[in-house]
């Protein structure tokens, strides 16, 4: 604990001895002149008759101390991190079975998302149909996620593959793929980023490219979690592409088994107010920083506090105050 004002700390202490002596040489006074009296209170008594005084006394000195400014530093609990939203934008995110659309509905609900962090989360955003582009870079300048957000336009195929090593190169800084399957390349080294979070918003009906589960074992072994959210319902409905009438519908088999290899979440969203609730579930990392709080008003309000049952003592008492 530090003070602003270090003077008013010595005029405190000198105060408080200054009032204790006081006191003392005229409780001696008042004793002597009861004895003279033959009027001397009981133990029990005097003792008691002591406490409203040293209870005045404390609160001044407390009163002293808050003018010195005292300040103490506190670890204050808050979110943290790197979370990379990355949006399905193929064409069966156009599909009404989620009001007004599926895509629609996820940017709206990821936009609430944004909105509810502190500066201490960084946010980046990811678009990805067969292949996937980042559109926005980890910043906690959430003005720009926003907008980021509210650009995506919906266009071809799905990889879910894609969308994981777009959010993992977004979080290491540098481009991520997958080993050759034959083991002439080894995995590679991404570092530990376990402050690092990737939300993939998907109907889940993956249409090719890199194998997601191999991906999302490279997420893992990185320490990032993946959280997937499966928007669309299962039955389904049609939507019209390039003239044709193509089904589809919510394949959550995927989606579960990318976010169970990184001990992640899957979460269904077959409304826009279930979507926001599972934004609201999503669990950041919690970290404590460092910050100087002003301990004035404690030391004042428990000035008060001393004062109020040194009063009360002192009617319950005699009656009076002074």
């Amino acid at each position: 604990m530090s003070v602003q004002y270090p003077v008013m700390v010595a005029v405190a202490v000198a105060a408080c001895a200054a009032m204790v002596v006081g006191y003392r040489w005229l409780n001696r006074q008042r004793g002597a002149a009861l004895a003279q009296l033959g009027a001397a209170p009981s133990g029990r008594r005097a003792w008691r008759r002591h406490v409203p005084p040293l209870l005045f006394v404390a609160a001044l000195t407390l009163l002293l101390l808050g003018v010195a400014r005292p300040e103490a530093t506190v670890a204050v609990p808050r979110p943290s991190g790197t979370v990379i939203l990355a949006f399905d934008v193929s064409n069966s995110m156009t599909a009404d079975d989620v009001a007004p659309t599926r895509l629609a509905a996820a940017q709206s609900a990821a936009a609430g998302f944004v909105r509810g962090q502190p500066a201490s989360v960084d946010i980046g955003v990811v678009a990805f149909d067969r292949g996937a582009l980042t559109t926005l870079q980890p910043t906690n300048r959430h003005d720009e996620a926003l907008a980021a957000i509210n650009r995506l336009r919906p266009a071809g195929g799905t990889s879910l593959g894609q969308a994981i090593l777009a959010g993992l190169t977004a979080i290491v800084g540098r481009p991520v793929g997958l080993p050759d399957p034959s083991g002439a390349t080894p995995s590679p080294d991404l570092g530990y980023h376990g402050a690092a979070t990737i939300v993939v918003l998907s109907d889940g009906e993956d249409t090719g490219g890199p194998d997601a589960l191999a991906a999302a074992t490279l997420a893992a072994d990185a320490g990032v979690h993946i959280h997937t959210i499966g928007v669309g319902t299962v039955a389904g409905t049609t939507i019209e592409v390039d003239g044709f009438q193509v089904a589809t519908a919510l394949d959550e088999g995927l989606l579960t088994e990318i976010a169970q290899t990184t001990t992640g979440t899957y979460h269904r969203a077959a409304d826009g107010a279930s979507l926001d609730e599972i934004y609201q579930s999503i669990t950041l990392r919690i970290t404590a920083k460092p910050e100087r709080m002003e301990l004035t008003g404690a030391a004042v309000g428990g000035a008060v506090l001393l004062l109020t049952i040194g009063g009360l003592l002192m009617i319950g008492s005699s009656g009076r105050i002074v």
